[in-house]
């Protein structure tokens, strides 16, 4: 018989991690109910970034977590290469009624990730069903994050991600960022700087509109700080991909399911993109789950337009598993009987007032803000990029409070259940700690 394994740190390569640093000093977490996850000596942490800005409806709901058990004794798993089982279907037809009018089929995968890189295949398809097999350029943005595939770090503008792996996809290019187009401290949305969305345009020119297939934005960039656009900027870019004949995608992983005080970014925004990726909210992030959301235009050119046969060469073999589908129906449930996102939407002022009241704090430089989204930006210290927001993050933990932190950002998405008294919790412990990092 093998010897018993013994439980080690070292054996787990966890991403996105300083793995050598974490282990030396690891903060682990035990169990997490509604608005607090528990370490292992059970100390209570309110998370103010739901988990990953995914856990909308707060830890360890019940109807969700039953739902998922009542499934595993009834259906573990069932393929949907030629076959199906009820609750995929169910939950296409429900998530019909949070997205945008048009837009109705839905394809499922497993995470954010794998959303974006089934879209740029998608947006590849329609144009070759249209006629339009030239379109074989993507156009991102700078400083966009669109998951860890090669085909969204090809079209992400994270500094990091994309030095790291060389071997991207080819016909890229990138639009700049809305970054700065706005005064620092702005609330909202900024007033200036929907001229940004020309950028487009000047790909067009320098491309030709006939090499593009698609260009995917962020409705609000959330991984690289907490990026707002400005009033105009993505109705200015759907008018210009449109009259171009280039698709919208809208990564929608974190702006999906209630974030902003609605349903999706494309609501919230009045903007309907072609094809919409989803993830995170999803099902709560109870089990992995990823879709793209298409136009019926799109569904209809590569589907019911191809020959007798297999219509779109892409799937995997998780899409629409039983537990994510059984998870996203109790999900869509909780939503609904709770009201989750109007109460976001009710919340967004008083949310937006704690931020901004971190004005003035230490080597704060700029505060974002948008529906339940926050983000304070600290100045760097000389020598050491995002030392400080880092250091601003432990301490923020070993006082109780779950912040996330990206470069000298410090970002802010908590459940859509929080309350008051919690939002005060997050805004006062995050300004405490910041007046004492030097």
């Amino acid at each position: 018989m093998d010897a018993p394994t013994v439980n080690s740190l070292e054996a787990f390569w966890m991403g996105f991690t300083n793995n050598r640093a974490f282990k030396a000093d690891p903060r682990l977490l035990a169990r997490a109910k509604d608005m607090h996850y528990y370490t292992t000596d059970g100390r209570p942490v309110l998370d103010a970034v739901a988990g990953l800005w995914c856990v909308n409806a707060g830890h360890a709901r019940p109807k969700i977590v039953e739902a998922i058990a009542r499934q595993a004794g009834e259906l573990d798993f069932a393929p949907t290469f030629n076959l199906g089982h009820p609750l995929v279907f169910e939950l296409a037809s429900r998530l019909r009624g949070v997205l945008p009018a048009g837009i109705d089929h839905v394809f499922f995968c497993n995470s954010g990730s794998e959303a974006v890189d089934s879209a740029l295949k998608i947006a590849l398809a329609y144009q070759r069903a249209v006629g339009e097999g030239t379109r074989t350029r993507f156009i991102g943005r700078e400083r966009g994050y669109h998951g860890v595939g090669f085909g969204g770090i090809s079209v992400g503008g994270m500094v990091a991600n994309r030095r790291t792996f060389g071997a991207l996809l080819p016909g890229v290019d990138h639009m700049r960022h809305t970054h700065g187009s706005s005064p620092p401290f702005t609330r909202g949305q900024g007033e200036t700087g929907a001229e940004l969305a020309d950028d487009l345009e000047r790909l067009v020119g320098l491309h030709g509109a006939e090499t593009i297939a698609a260009v995917i934005v962020e409705p609000v960039a959330g991984s690289t700080g907490v990026l707002v656009p400005p009033k105009g900027y993505l109705e200015r870019l759907r008018q210009i991909a449109t009259r171009h004949g280039i698709l919208v995608i809208f990564d929608e992983v974190i702006t999906g399911f209630g974030r902003l005080g609605a349903a999706t970014g494309a609501e919230y925004f009045g903007v309907t993109p072609d094809l919409q990726c989803l993830a995170k909210g999803i099902t709560n992030a109870s089990v992995p789950m990823g879709a793209v959301a298409a136009g019926a235009h799109v569904y209809d050119a590569v589907v019911n337009g191809a020959p007798a046969g297999i219509e779109l060469f892409h799937g995997y073999t998780y899409s629409g598993h039983p537990l994510a589908a059984a998870a996203g129906l109790a999900t869509l449930e909780v939503y609904a009987e709770e009201a989750l996102f109007a109460r976001a939407a009710s919340l967004a002022p008083y949310w937006e007032d704690a931020v901004h009241s971190l004005k003035g704090a230490p080597h704060v430089i700029d505060i974002r803000n948008l529906g339940l989204v926050g983000a304070v930006e600290l100045a760097p210290r000389e020598g050491a990029p995002g030392a400080r927001a880092a250091e601003v993050f432990h301490r923020c933990f070993e006082r109780g409070v779950l912040v996330r932190y990206t470069g000298e950002t410090i970002a802010l998405s908590p459940p859509l259940i929080i309350d008051k008294g919690q939002i005060d919790e997050v805004a006062g412990t995050l300004g405490e700690v910041i007046a004492k990092v030097g």
